[in-house]
Formats: structure tokens, C-alpha cells, sequence
């Protein structure tokens, strides 16, 4: 049984831009008296069958919902149909116009469509925030890690792992995790981040001299000489360790006010990285795509709400781009 649903005026931002912020939604834009519309619309259903839930099929009659169907038609610059159009993240991301064989059409929606392996590795990095909201660490990182092996490619897993696995001390196997993004180009910089606080927490948990010391006794070495930027770069790594994120970065920033290029510019870059960690998890919108020689833009909803957590990085941020200019 598909899950195929008919949308007009009245549910098409429910059914179709708000649904495919979580599940694809392909649109078949039809009319009755359309002949292949006819041939296309049993093989879209045959289709939504087969890729069992990896995508939503909806339709919608030109003829009855003419102001959906006319917008997008402008839109895309084209005037037939039957004319289908791929939503995710609540934006049209592509689109074909005509009748297609379904080897063209399976091409399309893989561009698009989540693979099976995605939509369980999903499941059970989903599964494994439940397991950790109650108190289950173990058993949720056991879930992260068979994310992983399932999907591969699931970053946003990996990224939960790593942190998870940081958090918890076991820091040689987080190091491990880390190896393959952090290997490609451009780093990414959730995965930067990660590394640079795995760095911290190493360097807490090493046999460095300094690794024990309390604040005071870096405090006074800088007050000796405030430019010893050992000492405060090796003060700021044990607040990150500890999870002082604003001491942290005060301690950065000391640094890239007395010297820019220290290190490589490791103030900046360790300012950068505790910003990304604090910075709530989101999911990516799938990018806009081109359909044929037109490009699809829907402006989406967003959210100008503050809280406490934005507004702390919002002012590290700025107090950053004040030092950096």
C-alpha cells in the first residue's frame, strides 16, 4: 500500500513543504485530461512502493489547485505537464517535466533519496539519542557505532559518536573515528572542532607536568609575563577539557589580541571550535539543484527566536571579529 496523498490550498504546506523537512517529497503535478499524466501516475505509485517510505508521492490536480501549479510553472519556466517536482528541507531541490521511463526516474530520485542503508543508520542514531536521554551511554554509543558500520557516510552520526566517545574518556577510539573525515579536503569543521577539543582532553589526560596544574599557578606565570602564551594556551586547553567553554575562549583571546599568528593561529582556530560545539546540531537542507537550465529557490521559514546559548555565541563571535579587524 503506498502512502500517496492529494494536495490542494489547504494542506499543501503541511503535506508538501513541512513534511519534506523530514521525509522527500516527490509532487506529480497532473491533469485528468492529460495523457501521459495517465501513463506516468501508475508508475510514480509503483515507484513510491518500491522505495518503501524513502520517499512521499504527492499529487496535485493542475486544474483544481490552478495557483500551486501556475507559480511553479513560473517558476521553472515551463507550461506542460505532467511536471514533478522534488521537495526536501521544505524547498523544491529538482524537477523533470514529462513522462519518463522508470530507470530515468529511479536516476532522478537517487540523487535525492535517502539509500536504505541511510534511513536505518538514521533509525539507530535516533534510537541511540533515546538510549542516552535515559541515562544509557553504553548502549547508545554500541547504537552510534552500528550507525556507522550500516552507513559509513552518516555524519551527523559520526559526529554524535566522536563527542559521545570524547565525553566519555575513551579517546584513542574517538581519535580512530576521526581519521577519515578530518582526512579529506576541504577538513569539516564540526570534525575540526572535535579533533581540537580530543585534543584538549588528551592533553588533560597526559603526563605533562603542567596537565595537573590548578588556575592559579598558570595565572601566575602570566602575570610574570602576560605573553607567555604557553601557559595560557595550556590553561585554555584544561578549561576546554573540563567544559569552561567561555573561560576557555577568554583565555584564546588573550592570545589573539597579543599575537594573531601564535601557533599557527591556534587561538583563533581553538575560538572557532568551541563556537561549533556549542552551536546546536541542525539538520542540513538539501541544496538546491538545477532543473534543466532553471534554478528552483523557495525561500524557507526560519526561526529569529534568542536564547541564552545563541547569544553567548553570538557575542564570542563578534568579540572575535573585533580582535581579528
Amino acid at each position: 500500500m503506498t502512502a500517496m496523498i492529494n494536495v490542494d490550498l489547504s494542506n499543501f504546506e503541511a503535506q508538501v513543504l513541512s513534511a519534506s523537512t523530514h521525509t522527500p517529497v516527490l509532487l506529480d503535478v497532473w491533469a485528468p485530461w492529460c495523457g501521459p499524466c495517465q501513463q506516468l501516475g501508475p508508475l510514480l505509485e509503483a515507484l513510491e512502493e518500491e522505495y518503501a517510505g524513502r520517499f512521499v508521492l504527492a499529487k496535485l490536480n493542475a486544474d483544481e489547485v490552478p495557483q500551486i501549479a501556475a507559480q511553479l510553472s513560473q517558476m521553472l519556466g515551463v507550461r506542460s505537464i505532467p511536471l514533478c517536482v522534488l521537495f526536501a528541507g521544505a524547498q523544491p531541490v529538482d524537477a523533470f517535466v514529462g513522462a519518463q521511463p522508470p530507470d530515468a526516474i529511479r536516476a532522478f530520485l537517487d540523487k535525492h533519496v535517502p539509500s536504505a542503508d541511510a534511513i536505518a543508520a538514521e533509525g539507530q542514531s535516533n534510537e541511540a539519542e533515546a538510549l542516552l536521554a535515559a541515562g544509557d551511554t553504553q548502549a547508545a554509543l554500541a547504537m552510534l557505532a552500528a550507525a556507522l558500520t550500516q552507513d559509513p557516510a552518516n555524519d551527523d552520526a559520526r559526529a554524535r559518536y566522536v563527542r559521545l566517545l570524547i565525553e566519555t574518556g575513551a579517546l584513542e577510539q574517538a581519535a580512530e573515528a576521526l581519521r577519515e573525515p578530518l582526512a579529506r579536503e576541504p577538513q569539516p569543521l564540526r570534525f575540526t572542532a572535535l579533533r581540537l577539543w580530543l585534543d584538549a582532553r588528551e592533553f588533560a589526560a597526559s603526563a605533562h607536568e603542567r596537565a595537573q596544574w590548578q588556575a592559579a599557578q598558570f595565572d601566575e606565570l602570566i602575570a610574570a609575563n602576560p605573553r607567555d602564551f604557553d601557559a595560557r594556551a595550556q590553561k585554555a586547553q584544561l578549561l576546554m577539557a573540563a567544559g569552561e567553554w567561555t573561560a576557555a575562549m577568554d583565555e584564546w583571546l588573550e592570545i589573539v589580541m597579543r599575537d594573531k599568528a601564535w601557533g599557527h593561529e591556534a587561538a583563533r582556530r581553538n575560538i572557532v571550535a568551541i563556537l561549533e560545539l556549542l552551536t546546536p546540531e541542525a539538520k542540513e537542507a538539501a541544496p538546491a539543484a538545477a532543473a534543466g537550465k532553471h534554478s528552483i529557490q523557495i525561500a524557507g521559514h526560519q526561526s529569529a527566536d534568542a536564547d541564552p546559548q545563541a547569544e553567548l555565541i553570538s557575542r564570542y563571535r563578534r568579540r572575535l571579529s573585533m580582535v581579528l579587524h
